[in-house]
C-alpha cells in the first residue's frame, strides 16, 4: 500500500528551462556553463550550505571571491544565476491532486535561504504535507537519516512512500531503505510511473 509521494525540488519540480542567463554570466567570467554550475552547487562551500554548516551568503561570497566578482555586482549576479529557473506548474498541480488520499513530502538539499526564497517567488510549498531542506535539519541526501527523517514525518514505513529525484546516488540510497523510487528524467514519464506504482500498491 502506498500512503505517501516525496518529490526532490531543484531538478524535478524547478528546472533550470531558460540556460541564456548562466551562459551569458560565465561567459563574463571567462568559463565555461559547467564550470560555473559546479562551483555553486558542487563546490565544498555547497556541501557546508546544504547542511547548515555555512550559510548561503557565505557560501555565494566564496564562490564570487574565487571568480572576482565585485562586491557591487554580486546580488545581481546572484538573482541572474536563477533567472532561467521555472517552476513545473502542471506537475506541482498534479502533486497536490494526490491529496488528501496520499500524503506529499518535499526532500530538497538546499541552502538555508531555499525555504523563503522559494515560496517568495513560486509560492508552492503548501501542497506538501511535509517539506525538508536540509541546511534546516543538518542532513543531507543521499544521508538515509534524512530519509527516515521525513518518512516519521510523515508516518509511513519505507515501502508505503514513493521518492522521486534526478539524482541516481539519491535514488539508490532511497531503494536500500525500502523506498519505491523513481529517477526523473521528464514530467509524463514521472506522472506515469508514479500511477502504474499507485495502481499496483492502491491506498
Amino acid at each position: 500500500m502506498i500512503r505517501a509521494v516525496i518529490f526532490d525540488m531543484g531538478g524535478v519540480l524547478l528546472r533550470t528551462e531558460d540556460a541564456t542567463p548562466r551562459e551569458n554570466l560565465a561567459r563574463q567570467l571567462g568559463i565555461s556553463r559547467q564550470a560555473l554550475e559546479e562551483a555553486v552547487f558542487l563546490s565544498p562551500s555547497s556541501r557546508l550550505a546544504e547542511t547548515g554548516e555555512i550559510s548561503e551568503a557565505e557560501h555565494w561570497n566564496i564562490v564570487l571571491d574565487r571568480f572576482g566578482v565585485p562586491m557591487n555586482q554580486r546580488h545581481a549576479f546572484r538573482e541572474a544565476f536563477w533567472a532561467g529557473d521555472r517552476l513545473d506548474v502542471h506537475l506541482v498541480r498534479w502533486l497536490d491532486g494526490l491529496r488528501p488520499v496520499y500524503k506529499t513530502g518535499l526532500l530538497s538539499n538546499a541552502w538555508d535561504e531555499a525555504r523563503g526564497s522559494v515560496q517568495a517567488r513560486f509560492g508552492f510549498l503548501d501542497v506538501f504535507d511535509v517539506s525538508l531542506f536540509s541546511a534546516e535539519v543538518g542532513l543531507r541526501k543521499p544521508d538515509e537519516r534524512f530519509y527516515r527523517l521525513i518518512l516519521e514525518r510523515l508516518a509511513v514505513r519505507p515501502d508505503e512512500a514513493i521518492f522521486v529525484d534526478d539524482f541516481p546516488m539519491n535514488i539508490e540510497a532511497a531503494l536500500e531503505l525500502g523506498i519505491h523510487a523513481i529517477r526523473f528524467y521528464s514530467r509524463q514519464q514521472v506522472i506515469d510511473e508514479i500511477q502504474q506504482l499507485l495502481s499496483v500498491h492502491p491506498a
